[in-house]
């Protein structure tokens, strides 16, 4: 195996843009991408901050490593080799953003189903061909994607494996806006930049109840407004908000 890093990671004050680069594979997920996914959540475990995702080559990710996956046994399949990175990723404190060109396939497309915010290119084509392969769709497509599109439309795209287009995914809801290739991961950043201008507890907070089981609510919106009503933060804003209102 080569000593290429799979991703390229740009780090800056407030977000971290990390690039699955691998285009001589058209980004395909190995083992060796999804250790380097794993450091990523690591480090923004630690230290939150927005993530945006996307990939090197007019690519997203065009799906697990073939080679690798008809290696991989049952032990592979009940350890969750992709799953447990990809909820990871879904599960980091900040919101993650995947910018989604060309192939998001298999993998990659269940990779950007992780994402909170997902935008792309007219010329994406996004879905799950698993069961072509003699697999199935392992990694969240079969409960992240009836979540994001609806069941009927995720049962058919499971089942006969057809791919949507960028228009497509726009109708359906899962990718929220297209944008020239040139375009997107500036795209990608202004999502960023309206998410980091808002506070970053109650951002963390709205991500964590958002995903709350239904049982938990209202509960879990009255804990975390709990704690926000009591933050300095929230009483600078709303000052900030009324003298702003007063001058006008």
């Amino acid at each position: 195996m080569s000593d290429t890093r799979r991703l390229t990671v740009a780090e800056l004050p407030d977000r971290v843009v990390v690039t699955l680069d691998r285009p001589e594979r058209r980004n395909a997920i190995d083992q060796r991408m999804v250790d380097e996914l794993h450091e990523v959540c690591d480090a923004l475990e630690r230290a939150p901050r927005i993530l945006i995702l996307t990939g090197s080559g007019g690519v997203f990710a065009s799906g697990a490593d073939i080679a690798q996956l008809r290696e991989r046994t049952a032990a592979d399949a009940a350890s969750g080799i992709n799953d447990s990175a990809f909820t990871r990723i879904a599960e980091l404190p900040m919101p993650v953003i995947a910018a989604l060109d060309g192939y998001a396939l298999g993998g990659g497309a269940e990779l950007a189903y992780a994402a909170d915010l997902r935008i792309g290119t007219p010329r994406v084509r996004i879905g799950n061909p698993e069961t072509g392969l003699g697999i199935i769709a392992a990694a969240g497509a079969l409960w992240r994607l009836p979540a994001l599109v609806g069941l009927p439309l995720a049962t058919e795209l499971v089942l006969t494996g057809r791919l949507l287009t960028g228009e497509e995914a726009l109708a359906a809801g899962l990718v929220s806006s297209l944008h020239d290739p040139d375009e997107l991961l500036a795209a990608a950043h202004a999502l960023a930049d309206r998410i980091a201008a808002n506070d970053p507890l109650a951002t963390r907070h709205t991500k964590r109840v958002l995903r709350e089981p239904a049982d938990r609510h209202p509960a879990a919106e009255r804990e975390a407004q709990a704690e926000l009503f009591d933050s300095p933060e929230k009483h600078r804003r709303m000052t900030e908000f009324l003298e702003r209102r007063r001058r006008t």
